[in-house]
Order: C-alpha cells, then structure tokens, then sequence
C-alpha cells in the first residue's frame, strides 16, 4: 500500500475536464447520438502495460459530468503500481455519457499516470539517500496542477507551482538585473517571504550566491567533481539542487555527491501517455426511460 496521497483540488480537477470536454464535444457527439437515449452500458478498464497509477479524480469527474449517475468502481487504488493485463476498474452508465466521456477521461489517467510512473522510477533511484525528486515548470499547457499532483503521487516533490509563489532568479534574471548581488537584494526587498533561489553555472556565482543570502542554489549543468565542491563550499548554508541533463542512469551518482534535490524537467515534459484501454462488456438494451 502506498502512503496517503492528499486529493486533488476539486475545483481544479472539475475546471481541467470541463475544458477538456468542451474541447471534445463541441456540439455534440455525433457517433454516440446513434445509441439508444436510455441505454446504459458496463465498460472495464484494464492496462497494457505497467504503470503507477494517477489521475482517478479526473477520470471519475469526465464520467460525472455527462451522466451524473455514472459509477466507476476501482480495483487500483491511487499511487499503486500495475502490471500489463491488470483490470484496474468497471465503468457503469449511460452508454451514450460513457462513450463520450471515454477519451477525455483516458487521456487525463493516461498521461497522469505516465507522470506519476516516471516520478516512482526516479525516487526508486534514489533509495536510501536523502536527496529528493523536484518537477519544473515544464508542464503540459493547462496541465500544471495535475502533472504536479501526478508527481506528488509518484513519490516526488513539487517545485514552485509558477511564478508567484517563490523565486527562481536564472541568468536571464541575472544579466538583466545586474548581477546576482543587485538581483537577490531586490528580491529580499520586494517579498522577503518567499524562498529565493538562484541558478548557477560555474562555482564563482556559487559563491556569489551564497553571499547575497540565497536559500537555496540550483546547479545547472555541474559535472560531479564540481558538484561534490559546491556541496563542500556551501556546507548547509544554502539548499543544492542539480539541475541538467539527469536521466535515470546518471540520478544516483548525482544524489551521492550530497546535494539536497535533483530537478527533472522530463517528468512532466518528456512525458509518454501509459497505454490503457476501456472496452464495452455489457449492454442493458432494456432501454427504460
């Protein structure tokens, strides 16, 4: 069993799949017009391939939008792994709703669950060190809440969730500011509440960084001899984070220099819908009003 996942906003998650849905039908479903109005079907979700799984609030809510009567009885809990061939859950309802309901509904499991599948890969990397698994904001257009909530299911931790609530001077900010000095002082005048980071790329503006008073330094691009003497110069004044090209087989050799965090933009970026299908078993053709 996994840990307790807290749920997602259910004002997100209904905002999220009532655009999807709008997106989806336009002015109706055309194909689906063709059954029955009173028809109701029984559908089963299975898997056909391993994942984690991740995104059943958005996957009942598409359901519910259409038919609010529909059921969805899951055999998966939320953050479980699964293997190819596993049924994960039965759909009940109006055939006409779930037929209409199932491609939206497919794609939200689908690439929630790749997120969430990814993010468990690379906390299993790191077994037994102290250092965790950040996402980015490199998340689908839309997607920003559920690709960050997919993650916090696979065991990861979230970074900002955008450019409100902490900072993150790169050297974009750095060059048109004047530096990381002028830079990290406007920060700590304008919101002295939020956590100030700063991307370096070489160990001076590590040090530059750790003398205007950062919380915490992103180390883009390091290899890990100069990663192990960011992690000796620092020596806890500030959090380390790792941040570049860091695939799974690089991860641990990464987290053993002694940094606090590794960035993984891949995770929401590079993402690859996990294959699910959703096939009609059952049709009640005593179509009742």
């Amino acid at each position: 069993m996994t840990r307790p996942i807290a749920p997602p906003d259910p004002a997100i998650v209904a905002r999220d799949v009532a655009r999807a849905l709008e997106e989806d039908l336009g002015s109706g479903d055309v194909t689906g017009a063709l059954i029955p109005e009173a028809r109701r079907a029984t559908g089963v979700l299975t898997a056909k391939e391993a994942g984690v799984l991740a995104g059943r609030d958005w996957f009942d809510r598409a359901f519910a939008a259409l038919d609010p009567n529909a059921r969805v009885a899951w055999a998966t809990a939320e953050g479980c792994r699964f293997e190819a061939g596993a049924r994960l859950a039965e759909i009940s309802g109006n055939a006409r709703a779930l037929l209409a309901a199932e491609r939206t509904a497919l794609n939200f499991l689908q690439t929630l669950s790749a997120t969430a599948t990814a993010t468990a890969a690379a906390v299993a990397a790191l077994a037994g060190l102290s250092t965790r698994v950040l996402d980015t904001r490199k998340t689908l257009p839309g997607l920003r809440h559920a690709q960050k909530y997919a993650v916090r299911v696979g065991g990861g931790v979230n970074h900002r969730i955008g450019l409100h609530d902490q900072y993150l001077v790169k050297e974009n900010h750095i060059a048109a500011a004047g530096g990381i000095a002028a830079a990290c002082a406007a920060a700590r005048a304008a919101r002295p509440d939020l956590l100030l980071e700063v991307e370096v790329e070489s160990l001076d503006e590590l040090d530059q960084a750790l003398a205007a008073g950062a919380d915490r330094i992103m180390l883009d691009d390091f290899d890990l001899d100069a990663m192990r003497e960011a992690v000796r110069r620092t020596a806890g004044r500030a959090e380390l984070e790792a941040s570049g090209s860091l695939g799974l087989e690089r991860l641990r050799a990464v987290a053993e220099t002694g940094v606090d965090f590794v960035s993984i933009g891949g995770l929401t970026k590079h993402v690859r819908a996990v294959d699910l299908s959703l096939r009609i078993v059952a049709v009640d053709r005593e179509d009742h009003a």
